[in-house]
């Protein structure tokens, strides 16, 4: 029992017909690509900004704490400072 004949190939058609092919298909193959990207990089970018966002607020809630520590220091130091001047004050007045 014989298969079917086997045809000679002409490699030199074939590969022109695959590079006919693909000189069409790789730049539609690129803009697609780009299109189907280019919401997960855009969606990459807004986390990123998010993330930096972030790290700003917490390193300004920081400087916020640090500041209302030493506002807190300077009104007790003022509060003291004004006990003194008045026990001063009591000193040098005159009894009556």
């Amino acid at each position: 029992m014989q298969g079917p004949p086997i045809m000679p190939i002409d490699v030199t058609a074939v590969m022109g017909v695959i590079m006919g092919s693909l000189v069409i298909l790789i730049p539609i193959a690129g803009v697609t690509l780009r299109f189907a990207i280019k919401p997960i990089a855009e969606a990459m970018a807004r986390i990123r900004e998010g993330q930096r966002a972030d790290r700003e607020m917490a390193l300004l809630q920081q400087r916020l704490d640090l500041l209302e520590q030493h506002l807190g220091g300077m009104e007790s130091e003022l509060h003291r400072l004004r006990e003194a001047q008045e026990f001063h004050a009591r000193l040098k007045a005159p009894e009556e």
